[in-house]
């Protein structure tokens, strides 16, 4: 036992934690843990500008890293600014540890200064959180936060700690023991499970697999290629488990869903046995579920078994690691060594992507600069290892379409919650991961413009990113709708060509170039790859611009929308 403060105490832990960057904002509710970490060399601080950023980085540095990503804030605003950040956290099950504090113990309850019930307001949208009540407890709170964040399906922890607790000095013992008589995840497939899915499997004649986020988290993307290369099955992805499979690769077909490929939504519809893994069949994905693979029987592989049937009822449940699952599926496959000739399934995956390639085609043509066609020269241009980030709205969808990923963790964006203004802060906390690998965030104007002031986060701390902005002058995917379900009737989404983004960028001490043409754009992208400031390119596109495919809300995902 050591006597210490809780502050030393807090930094002591997270030492511990080998946690080496928190993202953060100081205030008086958390200055006593901040003086700590003032004296402290091993944990680097980055001051970002507003605390939604500081969640999203700590968010972006997790899903580019693999490991848990670290936020602080004071109490109150501080507290409820990371909210947007932390539920962001949630819905895509990224390990997250959020840090705030609190007002002293006497005066939680009482109204005080920047008192929040920060516990009540994040309890829906975290996977647990902690208020700490004593020093002696920080130690183990710290460590089982970081592995509750950490296993299982990941997702957000938050610790808040109250500021008389800060300072309270008293005994503390570090240990590895963890105690949680209530959490216990199940890696390991159920032997019986794995043997019914690998037999449906063999007997399949059109079996597809849809890969998502797990597949990523869990680190089983050669598994899952292994094993759509045995069947042979065509792989789809949702749109957390973009990368799961290189896109180059022969038995890629896409993302499947409302922006699907015509590939990915036709394959599925027809399959005749789906393998699910690692993804929760969200309504983005399924379309209408009353008519998702309606002769398929479906395999159901996730961690989380709160998932299994909740959306879809599957033939064969697998509560297991997305790894383990494909790797016991596999051995089965292999050691029963039957395999059907699927001639006529992969000559009809190959014509259906031969089908997407016309898509691709008739939507990179035309006047101007076509947003596909830009992200087929930000693909041709960047290094294969680079991470794009994207804001949410049409640009996410064009990116998701359109620009090719080749590795796991090189493509971050928010699915379940469509955070606006999430790109560009966890482009930062993605660059803070990998620093060697360029780190590209795809805009729109409308969601950049809600956490822009982080440049200065970027170039203050010498964090270089790039930023391209799809500027059309709207909120893109609502006039999209409004142009194609409400006649037309543009309401509440012009955004008046405001603010001049090169002026903007230069401002904070970045690098603003704006293009014209494609030319003049490839030759922006190469200048900010060889930069060692943030640059934001600044791309006009038209306002009537559509993201297609699509599949309008609630229908079968065969009925896309092509033009």
């Amino acid at each position: 036992m050591v006597l210490m403060s809780g502050a030393k105490a807090l930094i002591e832990a997270l030492k511990k934690e080998n946690v080496k960057v928190i993202f953060g904002i100081p205030g008086g509710a958390i200055l006593p843990v901040y003086d700590e970490l003032s004296k402290e060399s091993d944990i680097n601080h980055i001051l970002v500008r507003h605390e939604q950023c500081a969640a999203h980085a700590a968010d972006g540095y997790a899903r580019a890293s693999g490991q848990v990503g670290v936020c602080m804030a004071t109490s109150g605003p501080g507290a409820t600014n990371l909210v947007t950040g932390i539920a962001t956290a949630y819905m895509d099950s990224s390990p997250v540890v959020a840090i705030t504090g609190q007002v002293p113990r006497t005066l939680i309850g009482k109204d005080a200064f920047q008192e929040a019930d920060i516990i009540g307001i994040t309890t829906p949208i975290t996977k647990f959180n902690f208020q700490i009540n004593r020093v002696s407890e920080i130690p183990g709170i710290i460590k089982t936060a970081f592995y509750i964040a950490s296993t299982g399906r990941r997702g957000p922890v938050l610790i808040d700690v109250p500021r008389d607790v800060q300072t309270e000095e008293a005994d503390v013992e570090f240990n590895d023991e963890i105690r949680l008589r209530s959490y216990k995840p199940i890696y390991e497939p159920h032997p019986l499970q794995v043997e019914k899915a690998a037999q449906l499997l063999i007997e399949a004649e059109r079996p597809v697999i849809v890969a998502g986020g797990g597949v990523i988290a869990s680190n089983a993307c050669q598994e899952l290629v292994a094993l759509a290369e045995f069947l042979p099955a065509p792989v789809a992805t949702t749109l957390m488990g973009k990368g799961a499979i290189s896109e180059n690769h022969p038995l890629s077909v896409g993302m499947l869903g409302m922006h699907g490929t015509v590939a990915a939504n036709h394959l599925v519809q027809d399959a005749d046995v789906l393998l699910a893994v690692g993804m929760r069949f969200s309504d983005r994905t399924t379309g209408n579920l009353k008519t998702f693979c309606p002769n398929g029987k479906i395999i159901h592989i996730d961690i989380d078994a709160s998932e299994i049937g909740k959306n879809i009822r599957p033939h064969v449940p697998i509560v297991a690691d997305a790894k383990r699952a494909l790797r016991a599926i596999y051995q089965r496959l292999v050691e029963k060594a039957q395999k059907k000739e699927k001639t006529a399934w992969l000559r009809r995956m190959q014509e259906l992507k031969e089908m997407q390639e016309e898509v691709v085609k008739s939507n990179v043509g035309g006047d101007g600069i076509k947003p596909p066609a830009l992200m087929v020269e930000i693909r041709k241009i960047l290094p294969n290892d680079a991470i794009i980030t994207t804001e949410v709205g049409q640009n996410q969808m064009w990116a998701a379409l359109y620009l090719k990923v080749y590795k796991p963790r090189a493509f971050i964006s928010s699915g379940g919650l469509g955070t606006m203004g999430f790109g560009f802060p966890a482009a930062i906390g993605a660059k803070v991961a990998c620093p060697s690998v360029p780190v590209v965030d795809i805009a729109g104007d409308g969601s950049f413009i809600m956490t822009e002031q982080d440049l200065a986060t970027s170039v203050a701390w010498k964090i270089p990113v790039i930023v391209i902005v799809l500027n059309n002058s709207v909120l893109g995917m609502v006039a999209q709708w409004q142009r194609l379900f409400y006649g037309r009737r543009y309401f509440a989404v012009h955004l008046g060509g405001i603010p001049d983004f090169v002026k903007l960028a230069e401002a904070y001490g970045a690098q603003g170039i704006r293009v014209q043409s494609l030319e003049e754009f490839r030759r922006a992208l190469k200048t900010a790859l060889n930069s060692d400031v943030t640059t934001v390119i600044d791309v006009p596109i038209s306002s009537e611009e559509n993201v297609l495919p699509m599949v309008p809300p609630g229908q079968d995902i065969r009925n896309l929308m092509l033009s």
